[in-house]
């Protein structure tokens, strides 16, 4: 049987691959990229033809299995800004800045290119997701991580706690489509060109500042203590405001767009699901309260009390995330294309794009319990590939790992 020991965070790099990582940000990463996996496996197996969130047709099982990965992309650009502080650590402030903007503009490629290919199997095709506000969020930082700590901090902390004061600003005219980009989810059209905006940037940016901010907090002696207070305090101030509707949550469009003010339910399910069911695009106040507070909470964990042996390998896939990110679609998309040929299902409409999410062709999908089984194989399958990539950035120093 694996060993259940723990070990401090401090403790845990050199054992896994020598490099000056911290483990407990690692594992933390690596717990979101697992979720992530889960969340992406449902889309493609799903035999459900409508959102998770829709709360006159979802499940309890259904809207929670969806809400766990709401951790994920808060995580992806707080974690990713702590990183850049870190860098800035090893490195000068010119360093630090150039390398952001490169990296960035080299993700914004790559979601329009690599990983929309990964989606559709279309190529070039690709929509502004999470990889290109990733890109273009390090591109904006990469001039503000000049300012004082205290004035970055001051600045994105207004972003998140203020952005939601303009939910109802609906431009219009032929510059619409840079608020849409911006601050509002949906299609947008540029000189004929069509696409689809689901992570409008702001305040992503945001939230890669704060992570990059935190960084600072992270190397205090005091870091258990901040992390508890920051747990507690974001987790209170989601409880207050979604239950009194004061604040932080965009209002109810038309077509159930954004889930708007929480109401109690006529079942304690419905009113629960509706209480967890905040804006994420772009996330609202609440919802960034709802996904950090718990997620300080768990670091507090991990570093008060250690890191089970079991969680190795998560671990390694937080160490390698952007590896795993490219590897993980193009693994379910390819799978999910095997399993419906084996099973005589429809699959040709897997090999030319599109939305699938709310067109599923009759006779295609499986339910959760399938689901479920598919993101375990998923995770077995990466683990393999992502412990050899991670044992080979630690004994490569080549500059374009940096990238990876």
């Amino acid at each position: 049987m694996p060993s259940v020991t723990t070990q401090p965070a401090s403790e845990l790099p050199s054992a896994l691959d020598g490099s000056s990582r911290v483990a407990s940000l690692d594992l933390l990463r690596g717990l979101v990229m697992v979720l992530m996996v889960l969340d992406h496996t449902r889309d493609f197996f799903t035999n459900l033809p409508f959102d998770p969130e829709n709360l006159a047709r979802t499940s309890l099982a259904l809207f929670l299995t969806r809400w766990v990965t709401h951790f994920c992309a808060p995580l992806f650009f707080f974690l990713a800004g702590t990183g850049a502080y870190y860098f800035g650590r090893r490195h000068s402030s010119v360093e630090l800045s150039k390398f952001l903007l490169t990296r960035g503009l080299w993700l914004i490629v790559v979601e329009f290119t690599i990983v929309g290919t990964a989606w559709t199997f279309k190529f070039p095709w690709g929509f502004f997701g999470v990889i290109w506000a990733l890109g273009a969020s390090m591109v904006l930082l990469s001039g503000p991580v000049k300012l004082p700590i205290r004035w970055l901090t001051a600045i994105s902390l207004a972003v998140v706690l203020l952005h939601d004061l303009t939910d109802t600003f609906r431009p219009t005219g032929p510059w619409s489509w840079i608020w849409s980009i911006l601050h509002v989810k949906g299609s947008i059209s540029i000189a004929g060109f069509h696409n689809f905006v689901l992570f409008p940037l702001v305040p992503w940016f945001a939230v890669m500042a704060l992570g990059y901010c935190f960084g600072f907090l992270f190397q205090s002696a005091d870091r258990r203590r901040w992390l508890l207070s920051l747990g507690i305090g974001f987790t209170l101030a989601f409880v207050i405001l979604r239950g009194t509707n004061l604040y932080g949550n965009p209002p109810a469009l038309p077509g159930g767009v954004t889930p708007g003010d929480f109401h109690v339910q006529r079942s304690a399910a419905k009113t629960l699901i509706l209480f967890l069911d905040t804006e994420k695009y772009p996330p609202s106040l609440q919802f960034l309260l709802m996904t950090l507070g718990p997620s300080f909470l768990l670091l507090y964990l991990f570093e008060r009390f250690g890191i089970p042996r079991l969680t190795y390998p998560i671990l390694v896939f937080g160490r390698v995330p952007f590896f795993f990110y490219v590897l993980h679609l193009y693994l379910i998309h390819v799978l999910a294309v095997l399993v419906a040929v084996a099973l005589g299902q429809p699959y040709s409409w897997l090999l030319h794009g599109g939305f699938w999410f709310f067109d599923l062709p009759p006779g295609y999908g499986h339910d959760l319990p399938f689901v479920y089984a598919c993101w375990v194989l998923v995770l077995v399958i990466l683990y393999f590939p992502c412990r050899w990539f991670m044992r080979y950035k630690r004994n490569h120093r080549a500059a374009w790992l940096k990238y990876l």
